[in-house]
């Protein structure tokens, strides 16, 4: 480590409201409101951590607020006069943060009538004459002004935390296209809405960095106006000059505060642990507490704590809705100015919580036509801001709306800040689409994902459902706004005022939905499955979609023509089979043909009056020796590859990319499986050759590969550690065939059929077959079949105790939990209906299993972006997950270094949550295609 100084100055503030979004309402064991306060304690401790061990601060410091009142209100009465009171469970918890940051035994300062960015500043500027580094940990745009870089001499810069990237002023140029010392002006002329600062009317970043880049200054800029062409910046800027003058004094930062402690004072030591027991125990905190004890120091992250109050432990299932307004329509305001439109995200900014959606042209996100943004700050404050509405005629009339570009300007600020949380429903779509025009979109919470964690198999989980379930509330209709058929409209072309009640509805919904989620997660135990395998995943899977794969059209129109020439002749094969011509894809015919002119036995009809031609049936006729039956089903097969993937996917290529891009569905699966749409890539066939073609259909990019990567048996794997079963664990542990190992158990020998046997069992075991279903499997007599599966049960009892413990728990419960607790609800496992009770029954059993692996691929997706970028792998694409498979492309060159981060990744997706008694194994394959990765 250097000998030089170097003071570490935390902006604290920050942290609090970043804390207060991004946990569940706690409270401690006195019933005081707490997620914030333990929240802003676990990004202290992982701050303190990592600063520990790398190259860090000599001297640190955390400043705060020490009210919302400074001398700028002496100066300009309106500073920050929109800024509503803070949350009225927060309030209680600022105290708290001030005795957490205590407990760490680190200064924490704060001054009546100064800001804490004035007190950063001047500890910055003192430091600086003393010769220290300064590190301002923050990504507040106004601290820029202190970054500094000489050639010689202490450096100035900052830390993002939430990004873990350094800011010097490379990223200040980046940012307002002009060094720190002119930041001030910057600001100074476009104002700032959420601090109430005037600036000058009609300006935003892009016209104040070109003004001050061309004239060199504020003052030049305002005297330089009076010769400009004339305009209506001009005329503003003359207008509004003493206000751009006013905007600079308030946006400059005072830099010569006295200071409450001598820097020396900010001397960094080991952190005592005793002041910090006592805190995390006082309130609860007893994960970290427990960390603490058992001799960590803080860094890592902990798993949530459990609310302890007696009202938290006595509270429903379900909270009551929060008292909101009715829903009125009329109310909604569609934005058609920039004035109003910084109105509005001054007051998102204000509340730091802000609902969004987008309206489009088309439902692709990848390419679809961004029409207009809609907001809500709170229930019954929404607003619509058109950006795209008019006709597509040339000559059509355009209504009058926001300018695109200077309103995206304006909402990509607030759609990164990190101190607004961002809600949505579904909002991957509108991640994509906003991420065509360079919008990113954090933190942020997704209440599609937060229902689907709450009430798997319940219900359905889209918008206008869960409002009619939760809110009691119907509305509006895409199909009311835009019609259907051939009169269908574009939305870019329904009149602002009926877009403004459809499109603000949709964000005031959303946020009323996520008012009412956020309090049942906790309460319900969905917090640990939300936060740490699905809320990571929404932006994770969208950069998947639109990183879309390549696949080869001329190779799918030559398999097309192979395929159509196959079904010819099986055709032909049919109808001499049949003794006549029919449509082989009619149902009714096919029956007939079966059942009536054939006389095939054990046929059953439906209600309509026709025998059944299903594939059970006639996989039932293929196992009885039944020719045409055999020719029938592989007829089948390439007529559903043919439509569904050779002739789909060559009309599904993007026109712009020249990619397929298939779209995720995050709530598509019950047991939290991803399910995919356009094309459905879940239902390539894997174990046949036709489908095996279509996976060679799949291509890299030229000089790259795509790499396969499987989970191993995964299921198999679980059901070992979840049903503690000593054989198979250890069959596990010593890198064995399991399914030899079985069929030693199960027949005393190991041979090709014993083996085939052994695995048919393994599988269906896990999927709650019945003595029939396992017969049809295998081929044998029912009672072979139970004989079977009561050997398998004695030789794995831990098998046996598992599936009568998961049933009588789902009985009890109605739901079944993965072992990262998320529930999949099961209403008719207790039902009437024999058939309705013993398909609930079979689902519930592989429920735990199935969920547990969705759940460990999900978390080793979510991790992987990152630890590719930092193992200097970011040219490396995850592009598809099928099943148990994540499919990568890279550059040849960083194929091999990528497999060991890939399979370190899946590895140990389960940690440090969960510590797993089997081990995780993956394999990976390299090749030109899909198929030959394989």
């Amino acid at each position: 480590m250097s000998d030089k100084n170097h003071l570490y100055l935390v902006d604290g503030s920050s942290y609090i409201f970043r804390a207060y979004h991004r946990l569940p309402p706690l409270t401690n064991p006195q019933g005081v409101p707490v997620g914030a306060v333990y929240g802003y304690t676990t990004m202290l401790w992982k701050l303190a951590k990592d600063l520990h061990e790398a190259d860090g601060p000599t001297h640190l410091a955390v400043i705060l607020d020490h009210s919302s009142q400074s001398f700028r209100n002496e100066i300009y009465d309106q500073y920050k006069a929109n800024r509503p009171d803070p949350p009225e469970d927060l309030v209680p918890q600022f105290p708290l943060i001030r005795h957490a940051t205590r407990a760490f035994s680190l200064p924490c300062i704060e001054m009546e009538n100064f800001e804490a960015d004035d007190l950063i500043a001047s500890y910055t500027e003192a430091a600086v004459r003393e010769g220290w580094d300064v590190t301002i940990v923050s990504s507040d745009k106004d601290l820029m002004q202190l970054v500094r870089e000489p050639d010689e001499g202490p450096r100035v810069d900052m830390l993002d935390t939430m990004k873990n990237v350094r800011l010097g002023v490379e990223a200040v140029h980046e940012k307002f296209g002009v060094g720190p010392e002119l930041v001030g002006d910057i600001l100074a002329l476009m104002g700032d809405s959420v601090d109430n600062v005037p600036g000058v009317r009609g300006v935003g970043p892009k016209t104040a960095t070109k003004l001050i880049v061309e004239y060199g200054d504020l003052e030049k800029a305002l005297a330089g106006a009076e010769t400009m062409k004339p305009s209506k910046l001009r005329d503003n800027l003359i207008e509004h000059a003493d206000m751009a003058r006013l905007s600079r004094i308030l946006v400059d930062l005072k830099r010569d505060c006295p200071l409450p402690d001598a820097l020396d004072a900010l001397k960094l030591g080991a952190i005592p642990p005793a002041p910090l027991k006592v805190f995390l125990d006082e309130h609860g905190f007893r994960s970290l507490s427990a960390k603490l004890d058992n001799g960590a120091s803080p860094g890592g992250p902990p798993t949530l704590p459990k609310a302890t109050s007696a009202a938290a432990a006595e509270a429903p299932s379900t909270p009551a809705l929060p008292a909101m307004p009715a829903i009125d329509r009329a109310a909604f305001e569609c934005v058609t100015t920039l004035d109003a439109l910084d109105r509005w995200i001054a007051e998102a900014r204000a509340a730091h919580v802000v609902a969004v959606d987008t309206e489009t042209a088309s439902l692709d996100s990848v390419t679809g036509r961004l029409v207009g943004v809609s907001l809500a700050t709170a229930p019954g404050r929404a607003c619509y801001i058109p950006l795209g509405h008019g006709g597509t005629d040339m000559f059509a009339e355009r209504p009058e709306q926001v300018d695109f570009d200077a309103a995206l300007d304006r909402l990509r600020d607030l759609f990164a800040d990190e101190a607004v949380l961002k809600v949505g429903h579904n909002l991957k779509y509108d991640i994509g689409v906003l991420a065509q025009h360079g919008v990113a979109i954090a933190p942020y919470d997704d209440t599609l994902v937060m229902s689907f964690a709450l009430d798997a198999g319940k219900h359905g989980h889209g918008l206008d459902e869960l409002a009619r379930l939760h809110l009691d509330h119907v509305c509006l209709t895409f199909k009311e706004m835009c019609g259907t058929g051939k009169s269908q409209i574009s939305f870019a072309e329904v009149p602002l005022d009926r877009a403004t009640e459809y499109a603000a509805e949709d964000a005031d919904v959303a946020l009323r939905l996520w008012n009412l989620l956020k309090l049942r997660l906790p309460l319900e135990g969905g917090t640990r499955v939300y936060e740490m395998v699905d809320r990571p995943l929404v932006a994770v899977v969208e950069s998947m979609e639109r990183a879309g794969v390549m696949v080869d059209r001329d190779y799918l129109a030559r398999l097309s023509g192979e395929f159509a020439t196959e079904m010819q002749r099986i055709e032909a094969e049919i109808h001499k089979e049949a003794g006549q011509p029919f449509t082989i894809g009619s149902p009714k015919q096919l029956g007939e043909i079966l059942f009536d002119k054939l006389g095939l036995k054990g046929g059953r009809k439906g209600k309509s009056g026709d025998w059944s031609t299903d594939q059970n049936e006639l996989e039932r006729l293929e196992r009885d020796g039944v020719p045409i039956a055999r020719l029938i089903l592989e007829w089948r097969q390439l007529s559903k590859l043919k439509s569904t993937y050779t002739d789909a996917l060559q009309a599904q290529i993007n026109a712009s990319t020249g990619r397929v891009h298939t779209s995720y569905s995050l709530v598509g699966a019950q047991t939290g499986r991803l399910s995919s749409t356009d094309p459905n890539l879940q239902n390539i066939p894997i174990r046949t050759e036709v489908g095996r073609q279509i996976r060679d259909a799949f291509v890299a990019a030229p000089g790259h590969l795509l790499l396969a990567a499987d989970y191993s048996q995964i299921e198999l794997r679980l059901a070992a550690h979840m049903a503690d079963v000593p054989e198979l664990k250890e069959a596990f542990a010593q890198g064995q065939d399991i399914h030899a190992a079985t069929a030693i158990e199960l027949f005393g020998e190991v041979n090709r059929d014993t083996r085939a046997k052994a695995k048919t069992v393994n599988f269906s075991i896990l999927y709650g077959i019945s003595r029939w279903g396992l017969a049809g499997r295998l081929e044998i007599t029912p009672d072979e079949a139970q004989a079977l599966i009561s050997r398998y049960f004695e030789r794995f009892p831990g098998i046996s105790d598992y599936i009568r413990d998961t049933l009588e728990g789902a009985r009890e419960h109605g739901y079944t939990e993965t072992l990262f607790g998320r529930k999949t609800w099961f209403p008719r496992i207790k039902a009437a209906n024999q058939n309705e009770r013993q398909g609930s029954e079979r689902a519930a059993i592989n429920a735990p299993i199935q969920g547990t692996s969705a759940d460990l691929i999900k978390r080793a997706m979510a991790r992987m972006p990152a630890a590719l970028a930092a193992a200097g792998l970011a040219d490396v694409k995850m592009l598809l997950q099928v099943h148990d498979e994540l499919v990568f492309e890279a550059p040849e060159a960083l194929a091999e270094p990528a497999k060991e981060v890939i399979r370190g990744v899946m590895a140990g997706a389960a940690e440090p949550v969960l510590k797993l008694s089997v081990p995780l194994d993956i394999d990976i394959g390299t090749g030109k295609s899909w198929g030959d990765a394989h």
